[in-house]
């Protein structure tokens, strides 16, 4: 593109996907957990775009509403009458001097790279990604002269046998000045096997107009493969995320197995990681160096620092854990929960909304939400910060090196003063002042001569 021409992006959304056999829109259905029209509007915007228009039709409240995004452009295809009638939906939003690039919803894994190849190439006016397939059944054919310049694109319906034979199949992915567009939009009939209007149509018309129309290709197929099911939906994504795979030890990270890894929105790494298998990355995670990671975790916005153990079975959500930290197995990191260097989050462990100082360790069957954990502190098994009344959250303290015993309650808002010891089995209500000993215990009762109850044999 020259510096006076500007982008002008058209996405394709308007298809019911009955193959899908859901109520839901088939380009909302996702891909690492991103809805697939989200992937083009994502790399649409990385082209740096005037506009983006997305025409939309069958459930398309549903698709604003889910994306609900103000820098798009949406445009209503009442009736789905083919591809070329969608584009057609938009000319009036089109600047003759722009540049204009039909993409697709369904589309989701064609790459920035691959689309300023194409833009490159429309120099002439016009220019089409094309794909060349082994199995090339059900697409339009590249049709070419004898000096291998395209002559036309023939759909499979609409095609003969001779025609079925050529692999070089049309992606539907193209670029083209919009005055040209325009003009080539509304040269369109609807007299096909299919009764539709199809932009593919327009190739002829660009030859017939004396038009060159330039061709590139994809690095491989899945950059232009279309979801029509959900098979195609599951290949897409597993090819996604052996993708994400790769680069991932292209980067010094260690796979347990490469196959069996998902990252569903952005990993950024240091170097000398292991990954172990079955592990879930979602949103944005930022892991430090020298941090290993434990068979089936889940991982979700959160930021791990160098040096950190992550044992299996554990689930941290949006929250903070220092260098040289351990946690899990089977540990539970909520929402807000900050975990200091060297500090230890054991097993069935669940810390929501808090603070946690370095060096401190809480390693056995515990709760602790909205508290203040100071540093050095030790929390031992079945220990509970009760933080809601019914009614409200209240916030427990517990200051530096204090020691808490097993299987106790601390009943917030309550504070434990710094080098405070708290006994075992205690229900702690008031402050406990720095340097005490606190405990809250029924007296103990022996009963003599208490019998253990004896099981009784089943009779026939």
């Amino acid at each position: 593109m020259s510096e006076t021409t500007t982008l002008n992006i058209v996405i394709l959304a308007a298809g019911q996907g009955t193959r899908m056999k859901s109520s839901m829109p088939k380009v909302l259905h996702s891909v690492a957990c991103k809805p697939l029209v989200q992937h083009v509007i994502d790399t649409s915007k990385k082209l740096n775009p005037e506009t983006i228009n997305v025409v939309y039709g069958h459930g398309g409240e549903q698709v604003q509403q889910q994306i609900n995004d103000s820098e798009i452009n949406w445009v209503l295809q009442a009736e789905q009458l083919g591809t070329g009638h969608a584009v057609d939906q938009v000319k009036d939003q089109l600047k003759d001097n722009q540049l204009v690039l039909i993409l697709y919803g369904d589309v989701p894994l064609i790459k920035e790279e691959t689309l300023n190849n194409l833009l490159g190439q429309a120099k002439d006016g016009f220019s089409l990604l094309t794909v060349k397939l082994n199995k090339p059944q059900g697409y339009g054919r590249i049709v070419r002269d004898e000096n291998g310049l395209v002559k036309n694109i023939t759909e499979e319906k609409d095609a003969s046998e001779e025609i079925k034979k050529i692999s070089e199949v049309n992606t539907g992915i193209l670029a083209v000045k919009a005055e040209l567009l325009k003009k080539w939009l509304s040269q369109l009939d609807n007299n096909n096997a299919q009764q539709e209007y199809y932009l593919t149509d327009i190739i002829a018309m660009a030859v017939k107009d004396g038009y060159t129309v330039e061709t590139t290709q994809p690095d491989n197929e899945y950059e232009v493969m279309g979801v029509n099911n959900r098979m195609q939906l599951a290949e897409l994504e597993r090819h996604y995320q052996n993708e994400q795979a790769n680069k991932l030890m292209q980067g010094g990270v260690t796979l347990a197995d490469p196959s069996r890894i998902d990252i569903r929105g952005t990993l950024t790494h240091g170097q000398d990681i292991s990954i172990d298998i079955n592990v879930v990355f979602e949103g944005n995670v930022s892991i430090g160096s020298n941090v290993s990671i434990g068979a089936n975790c889940v991982i979700k916005d959160s930021k791990i620092a160098d040096g950190v153990t992550i044992l299996p079975m554990s689930v941290l959500d949006n929250v903070s854990v220092g260098n040289n930290s351990k946690v899990g197995p089977f540990a539970r990191l909520r929402p807000g929960a900050v975990l200091s260097a060297d500090t230890h989050v054991g097993n069935f462990v669940e810390i929501k909304k808090s603070f946690v100082g370095a060096g401190s360790k809480i390693n056995h069957l515990t709760y602790v939400g909205d508290s203040i954990v100071g540093k050095n502190v030790n929390i031992g098994a079945g220990t509970i910060t009760c933080n809601y009344d019914g009614a409200n959250k209240h916030q427990t303290v517990i200051e530096d090196n204090v020691f808490v015993g097993s299987a106790t309650q601390l009943v917030a808002p309550v504070k434990i003063g710094k080098n405070a010891t708290v006994g075992a089995g205690s229900t702690i209500t008031t402050d406990v002042a720095a340097d005490e000993l606190a405990i809250t215990r029924v007296k103990q009762k022996s009963i003599l001569g208490w019998k253990r109850p004896v099981k009784t044999e089943k009779q026939d």
